[in-house]
C-alpha cells in the first residue's frame, strides 16, 4: 500500500501507524495511507526559521523572483503526472487545469512582481517624511521579511493551487513555509512536493510538508510565526482562537468558504448576450469542481419577473451535464472528494429543502457514467428556488459545499444588494449587466461585504476568467463570514509577510539604509562622470554637477517652433494678466530637455539608453535671464537578469534630475530610467 509521506527537517518521513486512509473519489478504492504521528513540530518550526528562512532572507527580491520562475518552468514539465493523480480526487481535466496550471500560474505571476521591488532583501516603502525645519532629520519606512515560519493549513478542494498560491507569495517575501494540505487529498500535494524538493531550486528548509492530521501543529508557534487557514468558518475560528495563537499574538489569516452571490442585472433581459452569459456562468459555477470551490456561486439573484425563465434555462444546461468518471468521453462533472463529503453536502441539502424547493436534481435519482455511484463520491447538481429570500433565510446561513445553488428574486437593485449582503461577508460576487450605471451602483453598494466583484458583460466575456477564478495579482479574501483575511493580492500579498518599520535619521544615513538617494543627503561628486561608469561601479548618492545655462527668449521661441507648443504663457506676454506668471515663461519640457543636454556625457559608454521618465515636477517658473544647472544623482540601482545567452548583461539605474536656478532653488525635478551595461560586457 502506497505510503504518502511528510517532508520535515530535510528528509522524508513516513509517520507512525495509519492516521489517514486515502481513497479514489471515482472508484472508492483505497489508494494509500498517511500519518503525521511522530513529527516534531517545534523542531520543524525552528528548522524553517533558522535554515530555510535564513537562506531566503539573504536573497534579494530579484533572486527570489527568478527562483519562482525557475520552479514554475520545472513543474510545467511534470504536469501530466499531476493530471493523472488529480483525477483520483474526482476532478475532470478542466477542474484539474484550474488546480494544476492555475497553481503554477501563481508562481509565474509572483515571479513577475520582482520588477516592482528593489534589488535588495528588503523593501523601501513610500517616500521620506521631513521631520525637521532644515532637513537634517527625516523619517522613512522599510519592510523586512518576518523571521518566523508561515504555516499554511489548506482545504481539500485544491491540493495544488491551494499550496502554490500561498507559498509563491511568502517565498517572494523571503519567508519559509510548512504546508499542511487536507488529509483526504494530500496525496496530490505530496507528489508535487517530491518534485519540488528533488529539483533543489528552493533553499533547504524553505518548504516542509505535513501529510496527516497535524494535531498539535500550532502548539509551538511563536510571535514571529504566521498561520493561514482555508476552509470552513467554524474550523477557522476554532484555530484562530487557540491559546498559542492568542497569547503570542500570532498573525492569522483566515479565508473561509462563503455564500457567494451572482446577480442578473435588470437590463440583462432574455435575448441579450448578457442574459445568455449569466445562464452559462451560473451553470458552470455549479458543475466545475463539482461545486467544491470556496468561490462558487451559492445564491443566484435575479429580477422577480425572470425567476421562472432563469430556473428553466439553468436547469436545461444542468440536464446536459454528464456525471461520471472523468476519463470517459463526454463526462463534464466528476465526483466530490470523498464519501464523507457526499454525506455532508446531502445533510445541508436536506436542511435547505425545508425552506425552499428543488427545481432540478435529485439526491438519489441520477445517472453516473463509467463508475458506480454507490462506491464513488458522486452527487447530482441541485438547483433550488426560494421565492421569499428575506424570510426564508436558511439560504443565507447554510452552505452545501457541492454542486448546489439557489435562485431567488429581487424587486429593485437595492434589494439585490441587500440579498447579496445577507451572506454576511463573501469572497466574491458578480453582476452580469450591459448597463455600466447599474454595474456601478451594485459595486459601490455591495463592495463593503465582498472581497472581489466581477462585472461581466459582452465586451469582456471573451477574456473574462469568470466569477469563481481569483487572480494572483488581485487580493483574494473577504470580510465577515469569509474570514476577514486577504491572500495573494500581487504586491499587496507579498507585503503581508513583511514587517514595516519606521526609520529616522540624517538623509545620508537613510540613503545608506534604503539604498535610495534621499534629498538632503551628502552628494559626493562622481569621478568619472556617471555615464562613464558601469552598473557595478555606480554608487547611490554620487552626483554630477553640470555646467550652467542662461535661458533666453530665443530658447523659448526655438523650443515652441520645434515642439509645436505655443501655449500663451510661453508665447504671448500680453495675455498673462490674472495668471501666476510675471512674464513669458520657459516651457517645463524645455527645462528638462536642456537639463539632459547639460547632464549627458555624449561619448559612447556603458549607458545603453534612457527609456523612461518618472515623477516629473516643475516647481518654480523659469523666466528669460534665469541661469539653470543640474545636480544629477544616482538615485537607485536594480539588477536585471539576462533574457538569453546573447542578451547584454545590464542593470536598471534611476537618476535624480534636480534642476536649480541661480538662487539655488529647485525649478524642476524628475527621475530618469536608464539601462547600464555591466562590467563583463565591455
Amino acid at each position: 500500500m502506497q505510503r504518502y509521506q511528510s517532508y520535515a527537517l530535510g528528509k522524508w518521513f513516513d509517520g507512525e501507524g495509519t492516521e489517514t486512509n486515502l481513497f479514489n473519489a471515482i472508484t472508492g478504492e483505497k489508494i494509500g495511507e498517511a500519518s503525521s504521528i511522530g513529527l516534531d513540530y517545534a523542531a520543524m518550526l525552528e528548522y524553517g526559521r533558522k535554515t530555510g528562512g535564513h537562506a531566503l532572507r539573504k536573497m534579494t527580491f530579484q533572486e527570489r523572483g527568478r527562483m519562482l520562475k525557475a520552479l514554475a518552468l520545472h513543474l510545467m514539465t511534470k504536469k501530466e503526472r499531476y493530471y493523472e493523480v488529480s483525477s483520483w480526487t474526482g476532478a475532470t481535466r478542466i477542474d484539474s487545469w484550474i488546480d494544476i496550471e492555475g497553481g503554477i500560474g501563481n508562481l509565474f505571476a509572483n515571479a513577475s512582481l520582482r520588477r516592482q521591488f528593489p534589488d535588495l532583501p528588503y523593501y523601501v516603502d513610500g517616500v521620506a517624511a521631513p521631520l525637521s525645519k532644515n532637513g537634517s532629520f527625516i523619517g522613512h519606512h522599510i519592510m523586512v521579511p518576518r523571521e518566523g515560519v508561515v504555516i499554511h493549513i489548506n482545504a481539500f478542494n485544491f491540493p495544488i493551487w491551494g499550496m502554490l498560491e500561498k507559498i509563491a507569495v511568502n517565498f517572494m517575501a523571503g519567508v519559509s513555509a510548512i504546508v499542511k494540505p487536507s488529509g483526504v487529498t494530500c496525496y496530490l500535494t505530496e507528489v508535487m512536493v517530491h518534485d519540488i524538493i528533488e529539483s533543489k531550486i528552493l533553499p533547504e528548509g524553505a518548504l516542509q510538508l505535513v501529510c496527516g492530521s497535524a494535531r498539535g501543529i500550532l502548539d509551538s508557534v511563536s510571535s514571529e510565526d504566521m498561520v493561514t487557514f482555508t476552509g470552513s468558518a467554524s474550523t477557522g475560528l476554532l484555530l484562530k482562537s487557540s491559546p498559542q495563537i492568542v497569547q503570542n499574538n500570532v498573525m492569522f489569516n483566515l479565508e473561509a468558504d462563503s455564500l457567494n452571490a451572482t446577480i442578473l442585472g435588470e437590463k440583462a433581459v432574455p435575448g441579450t448576450e448578457e442574459f445568455n452569459l449569466f445562464i452559462k456562468e451560473a451553470a458552470k459555477e455549479i458543475t466545475v469542481k463539482a461545486g467544491q470551490k470556496c468561490t462558487a456561486v451559492r445564491r443566484i439573484i435575479v429580477p422577480e419577473n425572470l425567476t421562472d425563465e432563469v430556473e428553466k434555462a439553468i436547469a436545461a444546461r444542468l440536464a446536459t451535464t454528464i456525471i461520471g468518471n472523468p476519463s470517459m468521453e463526454g463526462v463534464r462533472m466528476g465526483a466530490l472528494a470523498t464519501r464523507g463529503q457526499v454525506e455532508s453536502v446531502r445533510a445541508s441539502v436536506e436542511q435547505l429543502a425545508k425552506s425552499q424547493k428543488i427545481v432540478f436534481g435529485s439526491l438519489d435519482d441520477f445517472e453516473v457514467v463509467g463508475a458506480d455511484k454507490n462506491k464513488g463520491a458522486f452527487f447530482s447538481p441541485i438547483l433550488f428556488s426560494n421565492n421569499d429570500p428575506f424570510n426564508n433565510t436558511d439560504v443565507h446561513e447554510i452552505e452545501a459545499f457541492g454542486p448546489v445553488a439557489t435562485v431567488m428574486p429581487y424587486k429593485t437593485l437595492d434589494e439585490a444588494i441587500e440579498l447579496a449582503k445577507m451572506g454576511k461577508g463573501s469572497l466574491v460576487s458578480s453582476i452580469v449587466t450591459p448597463d455600466d450605471q447599474e454595474a456601478m451602483e451594485y459595486v459601490i453598494g455591495a463592495a463593503s461585504m465582498h472581497g472581489r466583484i466581477l462585472v461581466l458583460n459582452k465586451d469582456c466575456a471573451k477574456e473574462s476568467t469568470g466569477h469563481g477564478s481569483p487572480m494572483p495579482l488581485l487580493t483574494h479574501g473577504g470580510p465577515g463570514r469569509a474570514g476577514g483575511g486577504e491572500e495573494m493580492g500581487g504586491k499587496r500579498g507579498v507585503l503581508h509577510y513583511l514587517q514595516r518599520t519606521a526609520i529616522q535619521g540624517h538623509p545620508t544615513t537613510i540613503t545608506r539604509i534604503t539604498q535610495q538617494f534621499q534629498v538632503g543627503a551628502k552628494m559626493p561628486e562622481a569621478n568619472p562622470h556617471v555615464f562613464r561608469q558601469h552598473f557595478e561601479e555606480l554608487v547611490v548618492g554620487e552626483t554630477v554637477f553640470t555646467h550652467k545655462h542662461t535661458v533666453t527668449d530665443a530658447d523659448i521661441v526655438n523650443f515652441a517652433n520645434v515642439s509645436g507648443d505655443n501655449f500663451y504663457a510661453h508665447m504671448d506676454a500680453t495675455s498673462l494678466e490674472g495668471t501666476i506668471f510675471e512674464r513669458r515663461v520657459a516651457h517645463g519640457y524645455f527645462i528638462l530637455s536642456k537639463a539632459a543636454g547639460l547632464f549627458v556625457d555624449p561619448k559612447k559608454g556603458p549607458v545603453l539608453l534612457n527609456y523612461g521618465l518618472e515623477d516629473a515636477r516643475f516647481t518654480k517658473p523659469v523666466y528669460p535671464g534665469a541661469t539653470i544647472g543640474v545636480r544629477f544623482t544616482v538615485k537607485e540601482k536594480v539588477d536585471q537578469e539576462k533574457k538569453s545567452e546573447d542578451d547584454i548583461a545590464k542593470g536598471i539605474v534611476k537618476f535624480l534630475v534636480d534642476v536649480y536656478d541661480e538662487t539655488g532653488e529647485t525649478v524642476a525635478m524628475a527621475t530618469i530610467l536608464t539601462m547600464v551595461r555591466k562590467l563583463d560586457q565591455n
